[in-house]
């Protein structure tokens, strides 16, 4: 079973900005294509790679802000809403971090880098 329905990655794919995908694509690369580094990554504690994986993919590539920068709209171990478990990161989606609030606004996104065994 797909995770998104054919319909909706062609709406979507359809409105991307065939340059910005590339050069997005090319800073992956850089980070992500090296067989030296693949291995290292494969051979690292979870602990060791989760801020590296974020500021690399999410950050560098993907142009998400981190926290603790103002605004931010990833995030660290982020507290499970609904059942008070805490994930890796979370994409602040809709929202960012409110300091007038003190609290992250919009919903989350959150994942856990080995949770799958």
């Amino acid at each position: 079973m797909p995770l998104f329905q054919s319909s909706v990655l062609k709406k979507y794919l359809a409105d991307l900005d065939a340059a910005k995908v590339q050069a997005a694509f090319a800073v992956f690369q850089q980070h992500f294509a090296d067989a030296a580094k693949q291995e290292n990554i494969r051979n690292a504690k979870e602990e060791q790679f989760q801020e590296g994986f974020l500021r690399e993919l999410f950050v560098d590539t993907l142009g998400y802000t981190l926290n603790p920068s103002p605004d931010y709209n990833l995030t660290t171990e982020f507290k499970n809403q609904t059942d008070a478990k805490k994930a890796d990161g979370a994409i602040m989606a809709g929202g960012h971090y409110d300091r007038r609030l003190k609290k992250p606004t919009g919903r989350s996104m959150g994942w856990c880098m080995n949770c799958m065994g």
